[in-house]
């Protein structure tokens, strides 16, 4: 599987999964994860798989410091609701590196190691995007701003050629090219920063 050589300078992240190590599937249930495995998630990677990349690993971030992040320990919540834009698709990645499901997730094993339940929708109190973990009950909101990364304007007119037919195989390439160099401008260039990732914690 060829990828764009900037996946690999994308900082990784390791959560700790007790069940993982409960049943055996990982040493001390240590995962690491890359954004690659969002991707493969995904199916593409675009703009929305990268911000709920950085959404999921900042808010970790902020709510572990350098502890090691508990998977299965946090509870993730979006403003927007299930059908709505992308949601769905944010979710879904941020499902993946918190273990947080919705009614189709792990019921548990004695009450414990539960997933079910800790993915939600459609809440007007979240700003954005919510993470709280369930030991502490600490919580912070995300917000991802992508617009303060503009897309290349070739990308607006080699898009309607491509849609009606009439892009060759050069525009096809470049096209895909342009779109990842926004995904790699967002990760990279601006992985840490706080005007594209805003990160608000939450108080009772």
């Amino acid at each position: 599987m060829l990828l764009p050589e900037f996946f690999a300078r994308i900082p990784t992240i390791t959560l700790r999964d007790p069940l993982a190590d409960l049943l055996g599937a990982a040493e001390g249930g240590l995962i690491e994860y890359v954004f690659a495995d969002a991707v493969k998630l995904a199916g593409h990677s675009c703009p929305t798989v990268a911000g709920a990349w950085l959404m999921t690993v900042r808010a970790l971030r902020a709510l572990y410091g350098k502890d090691t992040p508990l998977r299965g320990n946090i509870a993730v919540t979006l403003h927007e609701h299930f059908d709505s834009g992308v949601a769905g698709v944010i979710a879904s990645v941020a499902s993946l590196l918190t273990g947080a499901a919705g009614d189709g997730g792990f019921k548990g094993l004695g009450g414990q190691h539960a997933r079910r339940g800790l993915l939600k929708f459609g809440d007007a109190e979240v700003v954005g995007m919510r993470f709280t973990r369930r030991d502490t009950g600490a919580a912070v909101d995300c917000v991802f701003h992508p617009q303060r990364v503009p897309a290349d304007p070739m990308l607006g007119e080699l898009l309607p050629r491509i849609i009606n037919g009439t892009a060759n195989t050069t525009d096809i390439r470049l096209f895909g090219n342009l779109w990842q160099d926004r995904v790699k401008r967002l990760l990279i260039d601006h992985g840490d920063d706080p005007a594209i990732v805003e990160i608000r914690h939450v108080t009772e």
